[in-house]
């Protein structure tokens, strides 16, 4: 990738009604795309999307918003590989309601590692009701579970 990082960036940018994008086409064909509702709430855009490395900082923007979408994401709803929020669904989400991805936390957790405060589903499962092959908890419904009232 060409190093564009002491150049000028010439953006293409399209404003909507909804918001406004930004986009970067690389001279080696990586794209960059970033989109910022209008609409905001308590100070974040009601809706931020990012995709790809920022060609001024030569890094990933954090989709920080209402509804945060992108490979990094945080906000109320965060959809990303490594997502925090209320609810955070990706790979890696980091939930304080609700968790759903291969590694996940929350009130409720859901994945393949689900460490939950009350509620775990997932191949190893911790919380006070825990589903799984491998349960951690109070009440567990496990192939093999750990537990005070074990099912198994």
């Amino acid at each position: 990738m060409q190093h564009v990082l002491l150049e000028r960036v010439e953006y293409q940018i399209e404003t909507t009604h909804f918001g406004i994008w930004r986009r970067y086409l690389y001279p080696t064909g990586v794209y960059f795309a970033e989109f910022k509702s209008h609409s905001t709430f308590l100070g974040l855009p009601l809706v931020h999307y990012t995709r790809g490395i920022c060609p001024e900082t030569g890094k990933r923007i954090v989709a920080k918003g209402v509804i945060g979408i992108g490979r990094l994401a945080t906000g109320v709803l965060a959809i990303g590989q490594a997502s925090f929020g209320v609810v955070a669904v990706g790979q890696l989400g980091l939930g304080l309601l609700l968790g759903l991805g291969q590694g996940s936390t929350g009130w409720i957790a859901i994945g393949q590692l689900a460490i939950g405060l009350y509620f775990g589903l997932g191949q190893m499962a911790t919380g006070s009701i825990a589903i799984g092959q491998l349960g951690l908890v109070k009440y567990v419904l496990a192939q093999m579970g750990f537990g005070e009232h074990v099912w198994s």
